[in-house]
């Protein structure tokens, strides 16, 4: 090793100040400054041998841009220390323990450890054989990290995170919100990754996960940061699914809107911007669901009674479907009825689902 080289030169030196002449250390005249002792140099900053890198300029250069990651089995990492020739050039493996291996230093767990408190331990312990170490670690491939996302977003599933994410990147990534997606963004992160730095976490009763839910009009709007966490393994993403009615048949703009609450008939029937013509609306038609189970129950409605405010402006609940039949139509039926706005509903849902 250089170092060794160094070091002896020290010792060399150090042993030559005592043989300097007694008279030095007396008081010298004015005109005779007495020339300082000779001290051993600091053998980390004697100048280069060829063209180098000042040693400020490289004390300036970020070893660990991403402060917030932390290092786990996978990931893959390069450590460099000034005059420590020993240390490998390529990207040292952190192991399925946790740990890597280096010359001098033996086995070191860094799983859990940022970058630059990988690189002070490093320096560390390296001052049992230099005077001031100068180390240098940096991330040469990140692990991958599964994280999922369900619910109203384009393209859900499990996403391979290679490197920091923020959850408005993976939002973002995943192309964004659907047009189902109602106003909540439920996070949950298992307790062994960490904690989970949002104002409502809890921990379930399992004691494993904790959870927490955010707005999607924060994320939407980016108006809090603090909502941009950064993601870790395992993390689950659920964004909400929207209330949604649905009005078919002859109206002008058949279609799913998002209730954001209770919404009446003839709202409605106004975002879906009235009837066309021929539309038999004495004849309309609300389907629900019936409680417990997927069945719906029909809810006649005679819409021509509610403009005229002689009939109530019923609310409609979510997944109702308001259809409106031509003038020809004849109820053939139950079944016939569910079959034809079933459909229509489904077509509106291909559509697209509209704000409300």
């Amino acid at each position: 090793m250089k170092w060794l080289t160094s070091i002896a030169l020290s010792a060399c030196l150090a042993a030559a100040a005592p043989a300097q002449p007694p008279q030095a250390a007396e008081p010298a005249s004015p005109a005779e400054p007495v020339a300082p002792a000779v001290e051993a140099p600091d053998v980390n900053h004697l100048p280069p041998a060829g063209p180098s890198r000042p040693v400020a300029l490289r004390k300036r250069q970020p070893s660990h841009g991403v402060p917030a990651y932390t290092l786990g089995p996978g990931d893959k990492i390069v450590i460099r220390a000034l005059d420590v020739e020993e240390f490998p050039d390529e990207p040292i493996l952190v192991d399925d323990r946790g740990t890597i291996d280096l010359p001098y230093i033996g086995r070191l767990n860094v799983q859990g450890l940022t970058l630059g408190q990988v690189e002070a331990e490093v320096t560390r312990r390296l001052k049992k054989y230099l005077l001031k170490p100068d180390v240098t670690v940096s991330i040469a491939e990140f692990r991958p990290r599964p994280v999922s996302v369900y619910g109203a977003v384009e393209r859900p599933g499990v996403v391979q995170l290679r490197g920091p994410k923020t959850l408005w990147e993976l939002i973002s990534d995943v192309g964004g919100f659907s047009n189902q997606a109602g106003d909540k963004i439920r996070i949950t992160r298992r307790l062994d990754e960490g904690d989970l730095p949002l104002p409502n976490a809890q921990v379930d009763e399992t004691g494993r996960y904790i959870t927490a839910e955010i707005s999607t009009r924060d994320v939407l709007e980016m108006r809090d940061p603090d909502t941009n966490i950064e993601l870790k393994a395992h993390d689950v993403i659920s964004v909400s699914v929207a209330d949604v009615v649905y009005v078919v048949g002859h109206v002008n703009r058949a279609g799913g809107f998002v209730t954001n609450g209770s919404i009446s008939l003839l709202e409605a029937l106004s975002l879906a911007g009235g009837f066309q013509p021929h539309a038999a609306a004495k004849n309309a038609r609300i389907l629900r669901v019936k409680p417990g189970t997927d069945e719906r129950i029909i809810i006649p409605v005679n819409l021509k009674k509610v403009l005229r405010g002689e009939a109530e402006d019923i609310a409609l609940k979510p997944q109702d479907i308001l259809f409106v039949p031509h003038a020809s139509w004849k109820d053939f039926g139950t079944r016939m009825v569910l079959g034809a706005t079933t459909a229509a509903a489904a077509a509106s849902v291909y559509a697209g689902v509209r704000g409300y």
